[in-house]
């Protein structure tokens, strides 16, 4: 698929066919995501691929319900892990969450190239996601992603007009 139609057909899909993602689809994805560009190449992130039934009933339950991360056949979390090569750096949690960011989106959009779907995540309670997934201290989620085959298509969602958010100086 063409780049620019990637970006287009993106869609955030909460209802999934109960289809199994091929495991040649789910390695390109992850292939593809880490070739996302990172601060220093540090690449301060990890990426848990949730198949499993009761860890994804888990973290529904961590996002207050949100039921299709447990409907969903494959679930990526994204955790931001500081590089120590930071330092006391002041602003190497925030490096390692740009990290986990660009590269959540990278798979999302590898996904969407692949003709899965999948929608991003950032509303649930960290302690309860750091417990399921036995976090080490210094790492902490920052998005979940349920990635499938969309049960219905979507049409673009509304879109702010560019006058609204670009600011020319």
């Amino acid at each position: 698929m063409e780049f620019l139609e990637v970006i287009k057909r993106r869609r955030s899909t909460r209802i999934f066919l109960k289809k199994t993602i091929e495991e040649e689809k789910l390695k390109e994805i992850l292939e593809n995501t880490n070739l996302a560009p990172s601060a220093h190449n540090w690449q301060s992130y990890k990426i848990y691929v949730i198949k499993n039934q009761i860890i994804k009933d888990k973290l529904t339950e961590s996002t207050r319900g949100q039921s299709y991360i447990s409907e969903a056949p494959i679930v990526l979390v994204f955790t931001s892990l500081p590089n120590s090569q930071y330092g006391d750096h002041p602003r190497r949690d925030f490096y390692s969450l740009q990290d986990a960011t660009i590269a959540c989106y990278q798979a999302w959009l590898a996904a969407v190239n692949w003709g899965l779907s999948a929608v991003w995540i950032g509303a649930f309670e960290d302690q309860k996601v750091k417990e399921i997934l036995n976090l080490s201290k210094n790492e902490s989620p920052v998005a979940i992603l349920p990635i499938g085959y969309s049960a219905k298509s979507l049409e673009p969602t509304p879109r702010k007009s560019l006058t609204e958010i670009i600011v020319e100086i």
